[in-house]
């Protein structure tokens, strides 16, 4: 500073140099410079004394400024937080400006922030700035541990000089150990409260010692609040947010309930619909599949997985067997079957509902289809016990009713007679044996348009004869079809094929007569679970046929020889005599016809082209031999 600046002013102006000071924002040094130079000057006593009353009052206007301008920034960091606060976007960075500007405003090294556990009754570190040691930054302090513990514990502020030195706190190893690497020796702690409680705790810092004013512990006081009502903020917008996302998801599941709504009614609607207009069991599982959005389908008891089915039986709701769905079919204590839901494993509970009344109207379907085959079946069998018993009934009503169950007595049928082969545990199983019997044998009835009745301990059925069948094929047929129904063999015995059952309804009588003696013939011959008609049983089926229809069997067993020799003029049935007669030997026979050995073996030859090479087995020689003296007897002139 210059002389000249300097030059005392006159007497009562002793003011001045230091309102140029003041002027200047001069620092306190600078204050002792007037002063000083009056002394080396010479100046009087008196202007001295004016000096140094000036210098203190200056000094005293330039610490009011000071404590001004310190207020405004103050307040203006204090209105920067708040106005952070208002436009609270993320907590972490509205904590970590409070921690930043408290730091800077008190102008220590460290500011940090902690915050209480009410899960663990601790305090841990939450946001730090100036911080330099990771294990500091990570400290945890039980209430009442430390400095810090100690406010979160007593909502009071707390200052120390010296932290290791000062003995109000309780020291532990932890926390000690993270101050020491962080080398702090002065700290301020000041609560954050909430109303009553503390949520934490904020701190400045110093790594040398240091008084903390009470203007200090003011300001941090003030960020303090500031940052409880920053954390109180960002709680209710976190509350807020949470109560919006939970109406959002209550407003979806409400969408989606009554989505699901409308689609149970829609399958409702539809199952309606089915039922009245007579829909089957695959209808409805067709329905059911375009509402839930999967496959369903209808199966059978014993194709469904056992336990799930009993488990959906029980309960009376469907289960989730794997990734399927499974939902009984029953009526009362009876399983009918199952609806399967494949492609859904997450089924909602009203679409779960919908698929077990899906299987609801199944079983009602299942039940009234059982009944109105129950009663086809009771019909087929009134008319089929008419045609057996009453022989006197009107031929054109008996017509009528057959045309009414789609059945054509003018057709050429065959009578069948059926009985299980399978042993029965007890009465009761040999009673339930016989109605399957009874049932799979009206069901092939009704599909085949013939009849079927119970009779005799088993069935008997009037079946149509198509176009180049036997009834040896219908018979053989009929006893896998029904075996494979009832899961046990059963024997069927076959008439020869009877025609003009509305005419002559004698005609099934003696055929169901004929059909039993061959189910018999089976049972001895040991070919139970086997069908056969007469025609089978070779000489045999002559005493089983109702009528001996000896003409069919001379030309089953020796009528390729007969027609060759008409067409040749050979002699072969007159050598297959004269074979027989002599013992099956060809030296006699050629004794015996008078003619070369060679030609013997020749004719033998021919014999064996046209009836097979088996004709010279016991069995079929003696067929042969029988056919040949009925064919002799029925023609008497032959030689």
């Amino acid at each position: 500073m210059s002389r000249d600046h300097l030059q005392p002013a006159p007497s009562g102006s002793a003011e001045a140099p230091y309102l140029g000071l003041l002027a200047r924002d001069a620092s306190v040094e600078a204050y002792e410079q007037p002063v000083l130079l009056a002394r080396a000057e010479g100046e009087p006593a008196g202007r001295i004394a004016a000096l140094e009353e000036a210098r203190v009052l200056a000094l005293r206007v330039r610490a009011e400024l000071e404590g001004r301008r310190r207020r405004e920034a103050e307040l203006s960091a204090l209105f920067e937080t708040a106005h952070d606060l208002a436009g609270l976007r993320d907590l972490d960075a509205v904590l970590q400006a409070i921690v930043q500007r408290a730091r800077s405003l008190l102008g220590t090294d460290v500011a940090y922030l902690s915050l209480n556990d009410p899960e663990r009754g601790d305090t841990y570190m939450r946001v730090t700035e100036g911080s330099v040691a990771a294990r500091f930054q990570q400290l945890r302090l039980g209430m009442g541990e430390g400095l810090g513990g100690l406010v979160a514990q007593t909502a009071r502020p707390y200052v120390t000089d010296d932290y290791f030195q000062d003995d109000r706190f309780q020291h532990t190893l932890t926390i000690d150990a993270g101050v020491r690497d962080e080398g702090l020796v002065a700290i301020l702690g000041v609560p954050l409260m909430l109303g009553p409680h503390v949520i934490g705790v904020l701190f400045a810092a110093d790594r040398r010692a240091r008084v903390f004013e009470r203007a200090q512990i003011a300001l941090l006081g003030s960020f303090a609040a500031l940052a409880a009502a920053a954390i109180d903020t960002a709680n209710l917008l976190t509350e807020t947010r949470s109560a919006l996302a939970g109406l959002e998801r209550a407003n979806e599941i409400i969408r989606d309930r009554s989505a699901v709504i409308e689609r149970a009614s829609d399958v409702h609607d539809r199952l309606a619909e089915l039922v009245l207009r007579g829909g089957g069991v695959h209808d409805v599982a067709a329905a059911v599949s375009q509402v839930l959005a999967g496959t369903v389908r209808f199966t059978e008891a014993a194709a469904a997985p056992a336990e799930a089915l009993e488990a959906s039986r029980a309960e009376g709701h469907a289960v989730l067997h794997g990734g399927d769905w499974i939902a009984a079919v029953a009526a009362g204590g009876e399983l009918l079957g199952a609806l399967v839901l494949h492609g859904q494993p997450g089924l909602d509970p009203v679409d779960q509902r919908t698929l077990e009344r899906a299987a609801m109207v199944t079983s009602l379907l299942l039940l009234a289809r059982r009944s109105a085959a129950e009663a086809e079946q009771r019909v087929r069998g009134e008319l089929l016990d008419d045609l057996l018993d009453a022989r006197d009934r009107d031929p054109r009503l008996l017509r009528e009713r057959a045309a009414r169950l789609h059945a054509d007595l003018d057709a050429t049928h065959v009578v069948l007679a059926a009985r299980l082969d399978g042993p029965a545990a007890d009465a009761d199983e040999e009673a339930a044996a016989r109605r399957r019997l009874w049932a799979a044998a009206s069901h092939l009835a009704a599909t085949r348009q013939g009849l079927a009745a119970a009779r005799d301990g088993g069935t008997v059925l009037l079946l149509p004869l198509a176009a180049g069948d036997t009834a040896t094929g219908v018979a053989r047929r009929t006893a896998r079809h029904l075996g494979t129904a009832v899961h046990q063999p059963v024997t069927v015995g076959a008439s020869a094929p009877v025609t003009d059952l509305a005419a002559d309804p004698g005609a099934v009588t003696a055929g169901y007569a004929e059909g039993r003696r061959c189910l018999d013939a089976l049972h001895l011959l040991g070919r139970t679970g086997d069908g056969a008609a007469a025609e089978d049983f070779g000489f045999l089926g002559l005493l089983l046929a109702g009528e001996r229809d000896i003409a069919g069997f001379v030309d089953r067993t020796i009528g390729p020889v007969v027609a060759y020799d008409e067409r040749r003029g050979t002699e072969l049935l007159q050598t297959l005599e004269a074979y027989f007669a002599g013992g099956m030997s060809p030296a006699r026979t050629k004794d015996a016809l008078h003619v070369h050995v060679n030609t013997v073996a020749q004719r033998l030859e021919r014999v064996g082209r046209l009836l097979g090479e088996d004709w010279q087995t016991p069995a079929r020689a003696l067929e042969i031999q029988l056919a040949l003296r009925l064919h002799r007897l029925a023609a008497p002139g032959r030689r």
